[in-house]
């Protein structure tokens, strides 16, 4: 049966391959951040070990949902570590042991990567497909990286003086 949701096969298709690309990098900070909750160490270790879990299940939740938008689109969602790799723009470094803090700049460096191409790609969808439900999709995508960002940055702030 075909997808009549309102926008041509070829804007779904545009949208589709935008939100392949953001599904294999949500996946790809999934990974690493579950990588940080398993490998951190030092003072900071209960603290960080919470906070990494609380956030790689918050991007368990969102690899869902970007995948089932793509399917509510009416394509197949990639779900292979070979298309993810593929797709992502997010890098992975692999044998790099790193610090807490380390960890915590390397989240916060990848969710304010994300914000910028969810910027990019929210516009996109919008002002090129016509597709505004993708649009306030990856809206509310963009706001909780963000809020992420936020409190990495907070962590790994220097103290205001008095």
């Amino acid at each position: 049966m075909g997808v009549n949701l309102g926008l041509s096969e070829e804007s779904r298709k545009a949208v589709v391959d935008i939100l392949a690309r953001l599904l294999a990098d949500e996946y790809v900070l999934y990974t690493k951040t579950r990588n940080y909750h398993w490998n951190v160490v030092g003072p900071q270790f209960a603290e960080l070990h919470a906070l990494f879990e609380k956030q790689y299940e918050e991007l368990n939740e969102v690899v869902d949902d970007v995948a089932e938008r793509i399917r509510a689109l009416g394509h197949p969602a990639p779900g292979t570590l070979a298309e993810f790799l593929k797709l992502a723009r997010l890098a992975e470094h692999p044998g790099e042991p790193l610090s807490a803090e380390g960890m915590i700049r390397a989240l916060l460096a990848d969710h304010e990567a994300l914000v910028r191409r969810l910027r990019e790609d929210l516009a996109a969808c919008a002002d090129r497909y016509g597709d505004m439900g993708t649009n306030d999709f990856l809206t509310g995508l963009m706001e909780r990286h963000e809020k992420t960002a936020w409190m990495l940055r907070a962590l790994v702030a220097s103290r205001p003086e008095a």
